[in-house]
């Protein structure tokens, strides 16, 4: 994937068809962070805390249905991927780009949850069929995150 150019409000990636492939498929896997993942207190009084979860999960469940319609909205706008014979150039305004940045996050952190919140060196130990495609996952949309957040580093 690389950066191509920004502009005042757009910028362009171009991708490769197998990457195009991985970004769709990971932007797929939203969400991935584990509903109740953290909890709204530790030391509140325990009827108001559960009171006060619920409210958040509520919101929090409102939200990512929200994300996961959007996010389908947004991949089937046909101008968002132009082909050519090398791939695909992506266009996204700051804004999709600031929340394609949100649901990477939420598929990278919401696999590293899952697979236990490993420590880095640790990583590969755990690997195995059935932690290998969260794995993947975390890593693939790490990949992706970096080349977003460095085209907005170097627009700046």
């Amino acid at each position: 994937m690389n950066f191509i150019r920004a502009t005042k409000d757009k910028f362009f990636f171009q991708l490769g068809k197998r990457e195009k492939r991985l970004l769709l498929e990971v932007l797929n896997l939203y969400p991935r962070i584990p509903s109740a993942y953290q909890p709204l207190t530790k030391t509140a009084n325990l009827k108001e805390a559960e009171a006060s979860q619920r409210l958040l999960d509520e919101a929090l469940a409102e939200q990512r249905t929200e994300n996961k319609r959007q996010l389908a909205a947004f991949l089937e706008t046909p101008q968002r991927f132009s082909e050519h014979e090398a791939g695909s150039r992506l266009s996204l305004s700051s804004s999709e780009l600031e929340w394609l940045l949100q649901i990477l996050n939420d598929i990278r952190v919401g696999s590293w949850v899952i697979l236990g919140s490993p420590e880095p060196k640790l990583e590969f130990k755990l690997l195995n069929e059935k932690t290998a495609p969260h794995f993947w996952a975390m890593e693939m949309s790490g990949y992706f995150q970096m080349h977003f957040l460095e085209a907005l580093e170097g627009r700046t």
